[in-house]
């Protein structure tokens, strides 16, 4: 099986969201007075988390516009029956925050210098194409993919066979010579793997890290990880799932 593409997900893959999402709401909260209606600051964290990924669940499920899970999530938050331009502006104050704290993982543009002398790159997102193009662009690697896919454009949804085929349609290669990297281990890992790509799950809670097996023990099977992929814990090991050759071009970071 010859991979040629690498389509990627985007927050918590390459983009380290949960680290912007914590710091830009821990910010955002202090400056709107609200953390003194909870016992701690990891309490208003977790309530906001827990928020935000019921909303999300009913915007993937078709249930909820981007824009109004959004609102939606401000709303419950607060507890306020707030307008629509009231809950936008809630949003973009926190949004502010949030953007100061964005950045890549470290392994990133390593992996990407690796593999661009050998594999094609796309993105494909659960987000909407204005939020995730903006963020690219920010994190300085928009140039590196030749399409940007997202849900709220394509009108389907991770884990759906049919979000991971148009990906594949946009780079005109068949599902079985593209791989898909991503953070989620059933949205993406399962997902890609049932829609017959190859499936990268890039475990980064380094729960069963590298060990003295040797370089590729990160990629084994962990006892509870979904069939049909394969688990890393870092990018380093990707170019090795590929089979790519870091002998010519840029030469390889990982030792």
């Amino acid at each position: 099986m010859t991979i040629r593409a690498v389509v990627w997900d985007v927050d918590d893959t390459i983009f380290d969201y949960t680290a912007a999402d914590r710091a830009g709401m821990r910010g955002h909260l202090a400056a709107e007075g609200l953390l003194e209606g909870y016992a701690s600051v990891e309490q208003a964290l977790l309530r906001w988390r827990e928020i935000t990924d019921q909303q999300w669940a009913r915007f993937a499920a078709g249930e909820a516009s981007f824009e109004g899970q959004r609102r939606d999530r401000v709303r419950a938050f607060l507890g306020e029956e707030l307008t629509d331009a009231e809950a936008d502006a809630w949003f973009l104050r926190y949004i502010d925050h949030y953007e100061a704290a964005w950045e890549l993982f470290p392994d990133v543009v390593p992996a990407l210098d690796i593999l661009a002398v050998s594999h094609r790159h796309a993105v494909l997102s659960n987000s909407s194409l204005h939020v995730q193009n903006r963020k690219l662009r920010v994190l300085g690697v928009h140039d590196r993919f030749e399409a940007v896919l997202c849900a709220a454009e394509l009108g389907v949804s991770k884990p759906e066979a049919q979000a991971f085929h148009a990906a594949c349609e946009a780079l005109a290669l068949p599902p079985h010579q593209v791989a898909y990297v991503g953070d989620h281990p059933e949205i993406d890992g399962q997902g890609a793997a049932d829609a017959g790509l190859l499936s990268v799950w890039i475990d980064r809670t380094g729960v069963s890290a590298v060990t003295d097996a040797g370089p590729d023990a990160g990629a084994q099977a962990a006892p509870d990880q979904p069939a049909g992929l394969r688990r890393i814990t870092s990018l380093a090991e990707l170019p090795a799932i590929l089979g790519a050759d870091t002998r010519f071009g840029a030469p390889s970071t990982f030792g």
